[in-house]
């Protein structure tokens, strides 16, 4: 079983995952929604939804709408809360059999701090996934776009973030991503996730109006893929290689092919994100083609592949 196979361990920060697949942030919920659809156990990781400091409906409907290439959503950061996470959520999480991330974003600091604290003192929960480049709500790539801001909030997180690994989320909708890298590293930051959705927006053209009724949402799956390429491969020479800062890779993942291309850009793991709407067991496809990989091309580990692309 893919599970067990000792090639495929990755170091995330300050955990070891048992292969470098997880899942990503806003497509599996806090855990129960697939549990009956997807084996955890052959996961490296799971990534939950988010969790603000306070309960948040969301934007208002539609929310989601199918685009060539991929998917568009305004979802608005709906979620149940940091008091209704610790009572109701975090009870499955602890039979989760995996490693599993919370996905904390926030409107101020103070937001940040707060629920990161809460967080870390919960044993079952391996670390933060520190969202700061959400797309569709108010101010929601405040800290995301100044390296300045972003590495005081980072910081301010990272005081208080004492046990778990510690991730922070980017933004590809910014002039110059690897300056916002530097300054969540700076900050404090165990690794990076790259990348969070690009602004997009859809019309339809009988009513002449928006789809979603946010306007713009935020666009992922295949379309985003080479994009996403990208900016793992820039942050990673000019930034990660020479710090070993890892990166959690994601942006359009469908197959092990795509996988494996984020690893030799420079990703220590991946998350799969739109996939899983459309293939609910593809992260454990993908794990087990990744070790196909390895047998294919003669490497001894996964880690054999990271920043491996020949220039």
């Amino acid at each position: 079983m893919t599970a067990s196979d000792p090639r495929l361990q990755v170091r995330l920060g300050r955990r070891t995952l048992r292969n470098p697949v997880l899942t990503a942030s806003g497509t599996c919920g806090y855990g129960p929604e697939y549990d009956h659809l997807l084996d955890y156990g052959q996961l490296g990781g799971f990534t939950t939804k988010s969790v603000t400091r306070h309960e948040r409906p969301g934007n208002e409907p539609q929310r989601v709408a199918e685009v060539p290439g991929g998917l568009l959503n305004a979802i608005g950061l709906a979620n149940v809360g940091l008091e209704r996470f610790l009572a109701e959520k975090v009870p499955f999480i602890e039979t989760m059999p995996t490693e599993v991330l919370v996905n904390v974003a926030g409107y101020t600091i103070e937001d940040y701090v707060v629920v990161c604290e809460a967080v870390d003192r919960v044993e079952c929960l391996a670390g933060i996934e520190l969202n700061v480049s959400c797309p569709n709500v108010s101010d929601g790539l405040m800290f995301g776009t100044d390296p300045g801001l972003l590495k005081e909030v980072v910081s301010a997180v990272r005081a208080v973030v004492t046990r778990g690994t510690l991730l922070v989320k980017l933004s590809p909708n910014v002039t110059d991503i690897a300056s916002l890298a530097r300054a969540a590293v700076e900050g404090g930051a165990d690794g990076l996730s790259l990348i969070n959705t690009y602004v997009g927006l859809s019309i339809d053209v009988e009513r002449r109006r928006p789809v979603l009724a946010n306007v713009t949402g935020g666009l992922s799956g295949p379309a985003i893929l080479p994009l996403a390429l990208y900016n793992v491969h820039r942050v990673y020479r000019e930034v990660c290689a020479d710090r070993g800062i890892p990166i959690l890779g994601m942006g359009g993942i469908q197959n092990a092919r795509d996988a494996v291309a984020f690893l030799l850009a420079g990703a220590s793991a991946v998350a799969i994100g739109t996939a899983l709407f459309v293939d609910p067991t593809a992260p454990v496809k993908i794990a087990e083609g990744i070790a196909a990989y390895l047998d294919q091309h003669g490497f001894a580990s996964v880690s054999e592949l990271r920043g491996q692309l020949q220039l």
